[in-house]
């Protein structure tokens, strides 16, 4: 009995030790690791992104002259299948400073630009939560018509309600 108990014992093969495989395993990760950081502090393939502080206030880009143009304050009546009766709206216009008398001196222009473009929105396309985006690119771009393209920055809308 005991022979066939040596026997069984030889035949069952001697598990291998996972060691090793932890061992690379861990080696891999700090590799990985360490490659990363080289990269990104810039050891490797580029220049460094940490600058001398002298340096950092030249390298920021200086805020662009700008004025802000407001205009008269709008009040739109909707359509029937409207669920609100009225829009306000308000908005100012971001300028170039150098501009600013000769854009003021088109502001009824730009107001009837405006009230008309409003006016002849859908009462559905006044509903649509991304309506504003899509309708403030388009009054941007009537105004940029009447006034000069290279005049205007941005128009940006202050009161938008619907009542």
């Amino acid at each position: 009995m005991s022979n066939v108990e040596d026997q069984l014992e030889e035949d069952e093969p001697k598990k291998a030790s996972k060691l090793p495989l932890v061992i690379g395993l861990l080696l891999a990760i700090v590799g990985g690791g360490g490659g990363f950081y080289a990269t990104w502090s810039g050891m490797i393939l580029g220049e460094s992104t940490a600058q001398e502080p002298d340096k950092q206030d030249d390298a920021l880009p200086k805020e662009p002259e700008v004025a802000y143009v407001q205009i008269d304050p709008l009040v739109i009546s909707l359509r029937p299948p409207a669920t609100a009766k009225h829009l306000r709206f308000r908005a100012n216009l971001e300028i170039v400073p150098e501009a600013q008398a000769e854009i003021e001196k088109l502001l009824p222009r730009v107001t009837d630009v405006l009230n008309s473009y409003l006016r002849a929105l859908e009462p559905a396309d006044l509903e649509d939560p991304s309506a504003l985006t899509r309708m403030r690119a388009q009054m941007l771009r009537r105004v940029q018509v009447v006034v000069g393209r290279d005049k205007i920055n941005d128009l940006l809308i202050m009161e938008f309600v619907l009542n």
